[in-house]
């Protein structure tokens, strides 16, 4: 057989190259993607082989396959050993596997058409194609000439596409399905949501996306397909270790109170299943969105709140963050488990149209939660905290006396929600003018009612210990 590489205008024609044992296409095809750059794939072929020893080749496997996470299920084969051939049938491979070896040389001349052709040794391929030609060096280049190179074989260790071959051995003749199954990284999920808010209905919509990423090298058609929402443990792995931490510090932000209650949704251990209804082909180097969530009318306020982490006072005063609440909870038009993602609110203007508001993230949220999505801030509505007293009461006591004065620009009334965190591991309120409440060992919050064009101020005293 001979493979041809055209040089100068460069294009490229070969056939490719037929195994006896190579299997055909996916009988079925499986993907289930995590959230964290990883899928289990599993294709299942047919085979027909008598008994004997076969290297059995899968073609079309993820370039980016985890090697040592590959099984092979086959009834009468006995598996010996695999190989993952990733070094893909290119120009530029073709002719570094050709280095040392002999091949043609077929230039045309552009006025005539004629053809001559000249055997050529490939010396190198380091920054350019040297070639021994007879007695003279040339470089193969772009000069305006046509040529092209044809090869006698493709070597046997380059392949049209990823290759996984196993070598195995079969007792009796076989005529079955069998199946490979393989970790791969290159793949993975994202959910982002839409939320149309109706602050006079006091509703919001909640549509839910799913983002597909298919950077493994490799296409894959009429897959199932289904996502796993949670984070699984991965061993040595920094990056997902990072991403994850950053997570979780983004999730307090959002939801104020994890839910209780359960969901049909279909589960795999302790991780939440989405499956895509339909087959769906995912091409390499592709993003691809499907609709997973529609709830129509779930109950929402607005509200105005601020965190403060210390005792301290401020020379000016800060904005009040403006927040959607919502429960995710059936009672409220919602109650699903909600993977982790961006949240994108808006707003209809007089004319009725949505205008995008703002946006936040949450983590994994299952049903029952209370979240507060923080869409931005307030410049009407603001909160100035000012430290009225310290008294050190022992050597690990310390009493604060705490004043926050809000204001409110709009000319309706506000009610504010001022939250004091970080506090030492044991804390007490003595006295405060606005009744609080514990939403956790080092979480008080106060809700502020500022009436219309107007201010209202917040005192309490409280002493804490170690």
């Amino acid at each position: 057989m001979r493979i041809k590489y055209w040089a100068a205008p460069v294009a490229l024609a070969f056939l490719e190259t037929a195994f006896a044992q190579a299997l055909g296409p996916d009988k079925q095809l499986s993907l289930t993607v995590y959230n964290q750059d990883l899928a289990l794939i599993e294709h299942v072929r047919a085979v027909n082989l008598p008994a004997g020893r076969h290297r059995v080749e899968f073609k079309g496997v993820s370039a980016r396959i985890v090697p040592q996470t590959v099984g092979f299920g086959a009834p009468g084969l006995e598996l010996l050993e695999q190989n993952f051939d990733y070094d893909l049938l290119t120009p530029n491979k073709l002719m570094e596997k050709a280095v040392g070896q002999t091949v043609r040389i077929v230039r045309t001349n552009p006025g005539t058409g004629a053809e001559t052709v000249e055997s050529a040794e490939v010396l190198s391929t380091a920054g350019g194609v040297v070639l021994r030609i007879g007695d003279r060096i040339e470089v193969l280049r772009d000069d305006g000439i046509p040529a092209r190179v044809i090869f006698d074989k493709v070597p046997e260790n380059l392949r049209a596409s990823p290759t996984l071959s196993v070598v195995a051995q079969a007792s009796r003749a076989v005529n079955a399905d069998v199946s490979l199954s393989y970790l791969s990284r290159g793949l993975s999920w994202a959910a982002d949501y839409v939320a149309v808010f109706d602050e006079k209905a006091g509703e919001t919509s909640l549509q839910g996306w799913i983002t597909l990423t298919n950077n493994s090298g490799t296409g894959f058609e009429n897959a199932r397909i289904q996502l796993i929402a949670g984070d699984i443990n991965i061993v040595n792995n920094e990056q997902q270790w990072w991403q994850r931490y950053n997570n979780s510090r983004a999730v307090p932000g959002a939801r104020r109170a994890a839910g209780t209650e359960s969901t049909d949704r279909a589960r795999l251990a302790d991780y939440y299943v989405y499956p895509i209804a339909q087959p769906t082909t995912l091409a390499n180097n592709q993003t691809k969105q499907v609709s997973f969530l529609s709830a129509g009318r779930v109950r929402a306020t607005k509200a105005y709140e601020q965190s403060f982490y210390s005792f301290s006072s401020l020379e000016e005063p800060v904005s009040a963050e403006v927040r959607v609440r919502f429960e995710n909870s059936r009672a409220a038009g919602l109650g699903e488990q909600l993977p982790s993602g961006v949240v994108r609110v808006y707003a209809r203007d007089a004319q009725g149209q949505p205008q995008f508001v703002g946006e936040d993230r949450v983590g994994h949220t299952g049903a029952g939660s209370e979240l507060a999505l923080k869409i931005g801030e307030a410049f009407d509505v603001t909160v100035q905290p000012t430290l009225v007293s310290t008294r050190r009461v022992s050597a690990r006591r310390t009493e604060y006396a705490m004043q926050y004065l809000v204001r409110n620009a709009r000319p309706e009334p506000v009610t504010v929600t001022i939250r004091q965190q970080g506090l030492w591991r044991f804390n007490e309120v003595l006295q405060e003018s606005v009744p609080g409440r514990r939403n956790g060992a080092n979480d008080l919050a106060w809700d502020v009612v500022v009436p219309a064009n107007g201010e209202s101020e917040l005192r309490f005293t409280i002493q804490q210990w170690w």
